[in-house]
């Protein structure tokens, strides 16, 4: 009866493992957090930067590929208030995102209110099912 339990929770346990979605994250204050460094050698973001464009803020960053195949990405914009708190982060989806062999792309978001300060662009790598 205890192995039965033991097979069952096995089981349960491998259903429960995840891909890796670690990334990386480029702040518009000049931050950078490498989640995933075999990732980062493969795809690199090179600046965020914000305008401001009449009461909202516009971000846009550059994505660039450091090989020669195709890398299947999603990215992500999360902005943030001047105490630090996320701004409609839920609204805020994924975006699938397809870099050619050492290409780059500039990737744009508008903030979703006013209140931005500044804001993080999440990379991740898609992996397939």
């Amino acid at each position: 009866m205890k192995m039965k339990y033991l097979v069952i929770l096995l089981l349960l346990g491998l259903s429960a493992c995840a891909h890796n979605t670690a990334g990386i994250m480029a702040s518009s204050t000049g931050e950078q957090r490498i989640d995933n460094s075999s990732f980062a050698s493969d795809v690199i973001v090179e600046r965020v930067f914000i305008r401001s464009n009449a009461d909202r803020l516009t971000a846009a960053g550059i994505i660039r590929s450091q090989v020669s195949t195709d890398t299947h990405l999603q990215y992500k914009f999360t902005w943030y208030d001047v105490n630090g708190l996320t701004i409609e982060d839920e609204g805020m989806s994924w975006k699938a995102l397809k870099l050619h062999g050492m290409q780059q792309m500039q990737v744009n978001s508008v903030s979703p209110t006013s209140q931005a300060v500044r804001c993080e662009l999440y990379v991740r790598k898609v992996f397939s099912n």
